[in-house]
């Protein structure tokens, strides 16, 4: 049973389930299944067909007996015309109707996480965030993470990405887990109904948002958009439509579907970028470990003609669903590398997983995919601007090494109140569940020393965080300095390749949401170079200061 806390819903009202019914509505997700001849949606959609495997899919799986009609409604339009697509529910709680342990939990919150939690504030994560990563769009608003059910709508609200349009309509309802599992337009409104225009309708804000950076918040339109974004015939959206139109489309956060196969059940991904890495690029699912590439593969699927594709997983394995989001990727327009031109929606290279650790980071995007995101407002070092490399993060490091998957930490099993074991899907920190998560391999531990770990790790981390914010401060101070002094510019360009590099392992771990503790050895190495490389630019420009003297 996860533990009680304070903060979290009562274990007791949080996994119980009444009369087999979802306490959040599962039941009403739809009317009465309208069952369907299988056998008449076989004669299409088999290996020949257009819909290509999924009747495989779907009589080997444990789905096998679950009708067409629990997912796909207007059937019979369809099957008079293959045209006249159905209705294909992408709403949760069309699984939560039998996986209701499943789909309660997901909807549960972490009280502790509130909403809106700014990372550059003097208590944040990077209290220096602001002057660091001018002039990026992120220093209109870099909030932490929190509950996953809230993933579109504080996408969708965030002052960086869509100009203050999306607003909600009463800051009531910023905790109601039921109402956002309903759908964003539940809880948000649209300050401009009338236009699509992408920009800054409010001071202080930013139109950074485009469709593949939203792509990972939900999955709403995964048969309207084509493998990788590209434009197709068949698909209703790509790389390079209006955000606005396509973020109202979008009604529910992290469908089901993303990470299990609706048909068969096996686990699987559905991220493009991250199937074009490990198999498109023959990159593998660990980069940094042969073998265990060999064991945990992912098979591309292709439906379609090559229209959509999906990743089946040879094995169910947490840390490759979770790395569709908790991982580093390219999602806007930027600048060549190489010849320095822009670098626009419509290039494949704005949705891009690198999947490289934070060593090869560099390498990878301006060697290999010759782009860049930025550069810095005063120095003009050309930057790269990180997501969240939870999974490259984790790589190597003691837990994935000892066959720690994501799940056994955030999503442990449980047992409700009924006595039913199963896998929780509230994902939120091992703090919550000490001896579900940690104390199951740490079997010495009492909870207290468990917390004590963690929070020693975070505190650690936290502190070489702020050193390494002073010594890049530094570094930009006297690199104005030094050319209001009149340094040449070749020291200059000089000093900018370290202030890049610098960047780079200061903004990884500010980005990365564990404070560390994924990987707390590689976090200390890579902030020590970040303020090694900043200490050697400041040396670098004092001494051109001086020879000026």
């Amino acid at each position: 049973m996860i533990k009680n806390s304070k903060s979290l819903l009562g274990a007791a009202i949080a996994f119980a389930v009444v009369g087999g019914l979802s306490l959040f509505g599962a039941s009403d997700a739809q009317a009465a299944v309208k069952p369907v001849d299988v056998n008449t949606c076989y004669n299409c959609h088999d290996s020949s067909g257009p819909g290509s495997d999924i009747q495989a899919f779907h009589v080997r799986g444990k789905h096998a007996s679950i009708n067409c009609g629990h997912c796909h409604t207007e059937t019979d339009a369809h099957v008079r015309n293959f045209n006249t697509k159905p209705v294909t529910s992408v709403d949760q709680r069309t699984c939560g109707k039998c996986h209701v342990l499943q789909f309660d939990s997901m909807l549960q919150t972490n009280w502790d996480r509130p909403a809106k939690e700014e990372k550059a504030t003097p208590t944040g994560r990077s209290p220096r965030y602001d002057s660091l990563m001018k002039p990026h769009g992120f220093t209109r608003e870099h909030a932490e993470p929190r509950s996953h059910v809230f993933m579109l709508i504080d996408h969708l609200v965030v002052d960086r990405g869509y100009g203050g349009r999306f607003q909600f309509k009463s800051w009531e309802l910023i905790g109601d887990a039921k109402a956002a599992q309903r759908g964003a337009w539940e809880v948000l409104y649209d300050k401009e109904p009338e236009t699509n225009d992408h920009k800054a309708f409010k001071e202080q804000t930013a139109n950074a948002a485009n469709p593949v950076c939203m792509f990972c918040k939900s999955q709403d339109n995964i048969l309207s958009w084509a493998y990788m974004g590209d434009p197709h015939p068949k698909a209703k959206w790509d790389r390079t439509s209006n955000v606005v139109d396509f973020a109202r489309s979008l009604n529910h956060a992290l469908n089901c579907f993303t990470c299990h196969d609706p048909h068969s059940t096996e686990p699987r991904i559905t991220r493009d970028a991250q199937i074009q890495a490990i198999v498109d690029r023959d990159e593998g699912t660990y980069p940094y470990d042969e073998e265990k590439s060999k064991r945990i593969t992912v098979e591309k699927v292709e439906f379609r003609d090559g229209f959509r594709a999906i990743g089946l997983l040879s094995e169910p394995d947490s840390n490759m669903m979770c790395a569709q989001c908790h991982v580093t990727y390219n999602c806007n327009p930027g600048t060549d590398a190489k010849t320095g031109e822009r670098v626009t929606m419509a290039d494949q290279r704005t949705n891009l997983m690198p999947w490289v650790n934070v060593w090869d980071i560099e390498e990878a995007m301006f060697e290999d995919f010759a782009f860049f995101d930025y550069r810095d407002a005063t120095t003009g070092a050309k930057k790269i601007k990180f997501q969240h490399p939870e999974m490259e993060t984790f790589w190597g490091s003691t837990h994935e090494q000892a066959g720690v998957q994501c799940q056994d930490c955030h999503m442990p099993r449980v047992v409700s109140a009924a006595g039913q074991e199963y896998t929780s899907h509230f994902q939120t920190s091992p703090r919550y569940n000490l001896k579900g998560t940690c104390l199951q391999c740490h079997t010495d531990w009492s909870e207290e020393q468990a917390m004590y770990t963690i929070k020693s790790v975070k505190n650690y981390v936290r502190g070489r965080i702020a050193k390494t914010e002073f010594w890049l401060s530094e570094f930009i101070d006297t690199f104005v300095r030094a050319k209001d002094l009149g340094v040449p510019e070749n020291v200059l360009e000089e000093a900018r390749g370290y202030h890049t590099t610098a960047n780079t392992h200061w903004e990884w771990w500010v980005a990365e949401n564990s404070d560390g503790f994924h990987n707390p050895q590689q976090a200390r190495d890579s902030l020590a170079r970040s303020m090694t490389l900043s200490q050697e630019g400041i040396a670098l420009l004092n001494k051109a200061i001086e020879e000026r003297r």
